[in-house]
């Protein structure tokens, strides 16, 4: 009973004190409520740039182009998009640093952490290609609103927020590193670097895409993550949606995905080496230990943009397509056991084309079209279509 007779006092004290701190709090003024945030505003509508044979280019605010390609006949929907960076890009020490990006930036993000499981559960084929003057990541789905909604939501997630991590680029090294070695053991890849090797003095197309052994194997992540967060950026992009769609939803739902992104303050240095014009034919000569044999021819050619690179696209089939090419035994060099291919990309400053009648064992070297008896690999054009091609130099392939 003790317990109780000194409780009430306090009881009745903790009562009183309660009843006049709310008395006082009557005599205060009230806190005017917390304005409500403003809704973010909504992106600024894409504008129209120009439209050829079905293909609508639009730009959006933050500089993202997009291309937009309905065909209510194909079943699937193909979502590809081209970051306007590659190998030309790299510096001195950071060779490969473009393509070792491309293994990088499908270790996923915050959300979406396993980007290959987002994809498989698509049911998609993708892949990502590395090539000297861009990189570009495809995949191709059936079509369906749900479907090409987590395509583009991944692909605008993980154009500013991929994880490029020190622990992922120990693994991934050793993948690279390993077709680099791949490589060196093919001896149409190893005649094809050292022929566009000699083919320049000055130019980052004469190094090949996959780098030297050295700097993939020593890069150092801080200019890993700076090169991506550089030019893996909107005003750096372009985003190619072809197949079952429908334009104007499409358009809709980029925007609403990829227009949040910010346009990036930095400035882009623009790339200005170019090589002087050649005095003098060059010859290059490989000897290895093995059966294989082949010759190779390279011609340096115009830019892509030029007017006259759609006469030689049509003269590399002509003269170097299998069966019906003219060198295919009609004045040209017999290949009756082997290939032959033109290797032809389209380079953003003046390259160079390569006829390649061969004989013997060889296969296609990297971006040959597959020929006669030869596996088909899958390659990114940067258009969102596939071709056959062997290999990943110059034009990585990610396996």
């Amino acid at each position: 009973m003790a317990r109780s007779r000194f409780a009430l006092p306090l009881a009745g004290t903790l009562l009183l004190g309660l009843a006049a701190s709310s008395l006082a709090a009557l005599d205060q003024p009230k806190a005017a409520p917390r304005p409500r945030q403003a809704p973010k505003a909504a992106p600024a509508a894409p504008v129209k740039v120009t439209s050829v044979e079905g293909i609508t280019e639009y730009r959006l605010a933050n500089g993202l182009r997009v291309l937009l390609f309905p065909d209510q006949s194909k079943p699937n929907i193909t979502v590809n998009i081209t970051y306007l960076v590659g190998s030309r890009m790299e510096h001195y020490g950071e060779t490969g640093m473009a393509h070792l990006l491309e293994h990088m930036v499908f270790k996923g993000t915050d959300r979406h952490p396993d980007v290959p499981k987002v994809l498989s559960g698509l049911g998609a084929r993708f892949n990502g290609t590395t090539w000297y003057d861009r990189t570009n990541y495809f995949v191709t789905f059936p079509a369906s609103a749900e479907n090409l909604e987590k395509a583009l939501d991944l692909e605008a997630d993980r154009m500013v927020n991929s994880h490029v991590w020190r622990k992922d680029l120990d693994t991934e090294m050793t993948v690279v590193r390993n077709e680099f070695e791949s490589g060196e053991n093919d001896p149409v890849s190893v005649t094809m670097d050292r022929t566009i090797a000699a083919a320049y003095d000055w130019h980052n197309y004469g190094k090949s895409t996959i780098g030297a052994r050295s700097d993939i194997e020593n890069v150092d992540i801080s200019h890993l993550q700076a090169f991506y967060h550089t030019y893996y950026q909107p005003d750096n992009a372009v985003l190619l949606v072809s197949g079952k769609i429908e334009e104007a939803a499409t358009l809709a739902q980029v925007n609403r995905l990829f227009g949040p992104l910010p346009r990036p303050a930095r400035v882009i240095q623009k790339t200005y080496t170019l090589d002087p014009t050649q005095d003098g034919e060059r010859a290059v000569t490989i000897r290895r230990v093995g059966d294989i044999q082949l010759a190779m021819a390279l011609y340096h050619i115009c830019a892509g943009s030029h007017p006259d690179f759609a006469a030689l696209e049509v003269l590399s089939q002509v003269l170097a397509d299998t069966p019906s090419g003219r060198q295919e035994g009609h004045g040209g060099l017999p290949v009756p056991h082997g290939h032959q291919g033109a290797r032809l990309p389209h380079p953003r400053h003046p390259g160079a084309q390569g006829p390649e009648p061969g004989g013997g064992q060889g296969h296609p070297a990297p971006d040959l079209r597959a020929r006669r008896g030869l596996g088909r690999h899958r390659r990114g054009d940067g258009t969102g279509q596939t071709t056959g091609a062997q290999g990943h130099r110059p034009g990585a392939q990610r396996t």
